[in-house]
């Protein structure tokens, strides 16, 4: 972990205030740590640094499992066939990642909002 930007190890010890991390602060620390890490490194410290934040935030109940993973899964899919070298062009051509609702493509509503999926990864919806 000490290879990483300060802003992102801040981050990984979850020390980001969270009425300061929007959206695209999740997709950017996910993209920065699956740069440097394997993809289940990286979901350990992300759902612990979440967690803590979260925490902190008087809110526990807000750290959700199965929107963490699959954003992390998107995230690390789209590093593979992607050439962007920041994050600033992985951005650019993934505007998709930016949308809180883009895990509604793979899961109805009623499944992501469960108490199962804020417990615990759940896949997504079985094909019809």
């Amino acid at each position: 972990m000490a290879d990483l930007p300060a802003d992102v190890l801040r981050f990984a010890r979850g020390e980001c205030d969270p009425s300061r991390f929007p959206h695209r602060e999740h997709v950017r620390m996910g993209f920065e740590m699956l740069r440097r890490h394997s993809f289940t490194e990286t979901a350990l410290h992300t759902s612990r640094a979440l967690r803590m934040m979260a925490a902190r935030a008087g809110r526990p109940e807000a750290y959700h499992e199965t929107i963490t993973v699959a954003f992390l899964s998107l995230i690390a899919e789209r590093l593979q066939s992607d050439r962007a070298g920041d994050f600033e062009q992985f951005e650019q051509v993934n505007p998709g990642l930016f949308d809180k609702r883009a895990l509604a493509r793979w899961y109805a509503p009623a499944r992501l909002a469960s108490d199962a999926a804020r417990r615990t990864f759940l896949l997504p919806d079985p094909a019809p």
